[in-house]
């Protein structure tokens, strides 16, 4: 099994909206791509008390990564896209995959 996961820094002034859209549009979103089986929504609670915002850990499980490859090629792209448009530079995310073993 394969873990996609999304760490995403949210800054405070669009914490609740973004949460909110996460889980009501975004998330579905990528889950109705039919290429995950399952997710896990995780807060980082080991932030510094310099570091601003709320980090989060979005963690989607897929079958192999020819599904991932799949979403990541044909789906990945615009709901990025929809990501950046709805909240810009208010959102920094970086990407990993891992392997479950």
């Amino acid at each position: 099994m394969i873990l996609y996961n999304v760490t995403v820094n949210v800054e405070d002034s669009i914490h609740d909206n973004w949460i909110k859209w996460m889980k009501e549009t975004h998330i579905p979103d990528v889950m109705n791509t039919g290429m995950f089986e399952e997710h896990k929504v995780l807060k980082l609670l080991s932030q510094l008390p310099e570091e601003e915002g709320t980090t989060y850990a979005i963690q989607y499980f897929c079958k192999s990564l020819e599904d991932l490859e799949h979403y990541q090629q044909n789906f990945a792209p615009k709901l990025q896209e929809d990501h950046l448009k709805r909240y810009g530079n208010k959102v920094i995310a970086f990407r990993t995959i891992l392997e479950i073993v």
